[in-house]
């Protein structure tokens, strides 16, 4: 072996090493931890390493470089080095910063929902490419779009999809039966909806509102552009959202900081009004 080759051979494998411990992934940031006097641990979900918690070191600092594209809701990509409790962003690009969700309260607290969402029905190191997507063409549709409200059904129904817990509303979940276009049941513990016969007689099921019934059904089997181009009544989406709000929290065992929020808020602008 020539001298060259010898002193090759040990830079060769910390070069590879180096590299080993460095990845690069797309991520969006769903929430954010002060620590230390300049630092902040960001929960973030990603298509490929599914939720992390990273560390970004120095970010408060005035002259942080990196802290413009590490927003709260930023969808930026990310140079990351291994670490021992928590991996390291060295570098942040921003792809997406959804300027009109930081300017309208309503539009940022409709994104820190979807974003609560996303952080509590996920564990961390558990891929799925998919939810992703969802999450980052549902900022854009709320950073952009005037249907606020049709948007998060829309993403609530195809979350519980992705999840494993999408509710069955075309059979009853007892008999089997194809449910009609009649007052069926609902029940949060059996994961969808009952015919009237067996929803008189499972305890716990409510009556299920023809109106919100076939609004659930439709904005489960359609794409996006079909459920936008609705044009429901402002109590049946309510009615709509309280259902679906329910059903989520029940699934989590725990409430929502954001829904609390935004039902303060819509209480505020009733009686404002």
């Amino acid at each position: 072996m020539t001298n060259s080759a010898q002193a090759s051979g040990p830079a060769s494998a910390a070069v590879a090493s180096r590299r080993a411990r460095i990845y690069r992934t797309e991520a969006v940031v769903l929430r954010r931890q002060d620590h230390d006097e300049t630092d902040r641990l960001l929960t973030v979900y990603t298509p490929t390493y599914g939720k992390r918690v990273l560390r970004a070191k120095g970010v408060r600092k005035p002259t942080s470089r990196k802290a413009g594209h590490l927003e709260l809701f930023s969808h930026s990509t990310l140079l990351v080095a291994k670490g021992h409790t928590w991996d390291l962003i060295t570098q942040a690009e921003v792809i997406h910063s959804f300027p009109q969700m930081r300017e309208e309260m309503l539009r940022a607290n409709y994104a820190y929902y979807v974003a609560e969402l996303i952080d509590r029905f996920t564990t961390e190191h558990d891929e799925n490419q998919p939810l992703f997507d969802l999450l980052v063409v549902t900022l854009q549709r709320l950073d952009a779009l005037p249907k606020l409200d049709v948007t998060l059904r829309f993403f609530e129904l195809r979350l519980l999809n992705l999840v494993g817990y999408q509710p069955q509303l075309f059979h009853c979940i007892h008999c089997g039966d194809e449910l009609q276009p009649v007052t069926n049941f609902w029940s949060h513990a059996e994961g969808g909806v009952l015919c009237p016969r067996c929803g008189e007689a499972q305890a716990g099921a409510e009556e299920l509102p023809l109106a919100v019934f076939k609004l659930l059904r439709f904005v489960q089997r359609s794409d996006f552009d079909a459920v936008l181009a609705l044009a429901p009544s402002e109590s049946l989406m309510i009615q709509t959202e309280l259902l679906l709000q329910r059903y989520l929290m029940y699934l989590m065992e725990r409430n929502l900081k954001s829904v609390d929020f935004l039902r303060r808020m819509r209480y505020q602008a009733t009686h404002a009004a």
